[in-house]
């Protein structure tokens, strides 16, 4: 099995994925910049993104597609066996890519990553605020129970939290959401989160 990508992307969540099943797999280091726009790359994901996986003969590209895959052959109980946990945990993926991601992606890009003359401190503000509503949902959601399908930690958990962690990155406040912040913390301090962000150094 290969994963194409870096820790210090989309593909982490993916890689985070990858050690929480065991997958015996080789990290291929491929940058968003340069190296995914290479022909060769390109061959398997024509999108030119990353993270990629090969696995036999699958080639799978996008991240929850990935992950989903990944706890569902190879993750025993991180995929939950209830066909509608199953369904649930897919829409909690879907959830965390369309509700929370796009707020923290304009914080980081219109805050932090352009250049100074760049910087849009309205648009990087009106992020936050629409971040505010899918937290409350969330925040609400995990005052009755400790993980997103209510019992051990799951895929759910792991996709909607890897999202989730990039607030730290961007220096995004997650107080006003104690029972968020709690479980995300409960998350991202797991051995195989661990061995994500060490992996390929």
């Amino acid at each position: 099995m290969k994963l194409y990508g870096i820790t210090g992307s989309r593909a982490l969540r993916s890689i985070w994925a990858a050690e929480e099943v065991g997958a015996d797999y080789e990290l291929v280091p491929t940058h968003f910049v340069g190296d995914s726009k290479k022909p060769d790359y390109l061959a398997l994901n024509p999108n030119g993104r990353i993270p990629t996986l090969v696995d036999g003969d699958l080639v799978l590209f996008e991240s929850m597609a990935i992950n989903l895959h990944l706890a569902k052959k190879y993750g025993g109980d991180l995929y939950p066996k209830d066909a509608d946990d199953q369904a649930r945990a897919i829409q909690w993926s879907f959830w965390g890519m369309t509700e929370i991601e796009p707020g923290l992606m304009d914080i980081l890009i219109y805050r932090i990553m352009l250049p100074d003359d760049q910087k849009d401190e309205a648009r990087a503000a009106a992020g936050e605020e629409k971040l505010a509503r899918p937290l409350k949902v969330l925040e609400q959601h995990l005052a009755k129970r400790e993980n997103l399908l209510g019992g051990s930690f799951t895929i759910a958990d792991l996709n909607v939290a890897s999202v989730l962690s990039m607030a730290s990155l961007i220096g995004f406040d997650l107080s006003p959401w104690p029972k968020v912040a709690a479980w995300l913390q409960r998350c991202t301090s797991r051995p195989s989160m661990a061995k994500a962000r060490a992996a390929g150094k």
